[in-house]
């Protein structure tokens, strides 16, 4: 009797029996990370839709867009730094800090209202460039940089401040982002409309420019890049001088939402803008994500407080889920991240 021996498989079949489900939605993700917080997005909205009438009502859809507007802008600016394999702790603190300067020099000293925003943003950028020198020129880490900058800039606002509280006119240049566009029943501010503009400017830069190319190539393998002849150091400092010119887009969009400046505003925005970059699918290790995904984090995070107000649970239940949220994102993260499916 003769004996048959099976012969093993070739290389393709090999690999065409790893293509498993789990594997084929691995590379999905892997190629789309602002699908997954997407899906988030549109269940979460199913979920409080029907728990409340109210949810999808043109003025609760104004309001979370509105929330949405200050920390989906700053995510912006986050998602260019992360993106380089960086952290950015100090972001809200330059945001206040922007603010109150345009503000102070308007209400205080009488400045135009135009040359008063040309100084918030130098002070922006400024603090950007900063951060960006510490990290490229003497090689700090960005953990341990902006950790440091934002006690230095919150000491800054609140000295400056003097504990005082600025309020504009609503009619003047500096609060006109928070004027409206009524479309029925729903209110669109300049400042969401700003907000909106860019992403669709950031969204084209990251993929479509070799700056954009570059700051990709640096998150996710900055040695690799260097021999590539990409100049690193010079990449990494641009992210953070562009970040704070964002930042200081995001301190107007502030002073027309609260029609002056505060220097207790934006406590927790730091970690909120980190907070929608991760979940919008950005990984913290760079190299990988979509400035949309930030936008798409940040909805989720307000429709998650929204809709939890409005089906009346309690307050720390809402920051109990957008905690779930983060550490969920970065676990589904480090599995996209990996070789094995």
């Amino acid at each position: 009797m003769t004996q048959v021996i099976e012969e093993p498989g070739t290389a393709e079949d090999i690999l065409q029996s790893k293509d498993t489900l789990g594997r084929r939605l691995h590379d999905i993700l892997h190629r789309m990370p602002a699908l997954s917080p997407l899906i988030v997005l549109i269940l979460a909205g199913i979920v409080f839709g029907l728990a409340n009438g109210r949810f999808f009502t043109p003025e609760n859809l104004s309001i979370v867009l509105q929330q949405a507007a200050i920390v989906g802008s700053l995510a912006v600016g986050q998602t260019l730094i992360i993106l380089t394999a960086g952290i950015d702790l100090s972001i809200g603190a330059v945001m206040v800090l922007s603010s109150l300067v345009m503000a102070k020099l308007v209400s205080d000293n009488g400045w135009p209202g135009p040359l008063a925003l040309l100084i918030g943003f130098v002070v922006a950028v400024a603090a950007g460039a900063v951060n960006g020198l510490l990290v490229t020129r003497i090689k700090l880490p960005p953990f341990i940089v902006t950790l440091g900058t934002f006690s230095i800039f919150t000491a800054l606002t609140l000295i400056y401040a003097g504990g005082v509280t600025i309020s504009l006119d609503p009619n003047t240049f500096l609060t006109w982002t928070g004027s409206t566009i009524s479309f029925g029943r729903f209110d669109l501010t300049f400042g969401v409309i700003m907000m909106l503009l860019l992403y669709v400017v950031f969204a084209y830069a990251l993929r479509q420019t070799a700056w954009g190319r570059h700051l990709y190539a640096t998150g996710d393998d900055a040695e690799a890049a260097r021999l590539a002849g990409i100049r690193t150091n010079r990449v990494l400092l641009s992210a953070y001088i562009v970040a704070g010119f964002v930042v200081g887009i995001t301190a107007w969009i502030l002073i027309g939402r609260i029609n002056g400046a505060d220097p207790n505003a934006g406590l927790n925005t730091n970690l909120e803008s980190i907070t929608a970059v991760v979940i919008g699918g950005t990984s913290l290790f760079g190299g990988r994500g979509a400035v949309v995904g930030s936008l798409i984090g940040a909805l989720i995070v307000q429709i998650f407080d929204n809709g939890l107000a409005l089906a009346g649970v309690d307050p720390n239940y809402q920051v109990l889920a957008v905690g779930v949220l983060v550490i969920v994102a970065v676990a589904a993260d480090q599995w996209i991240r990996s070789v094995k499916s």
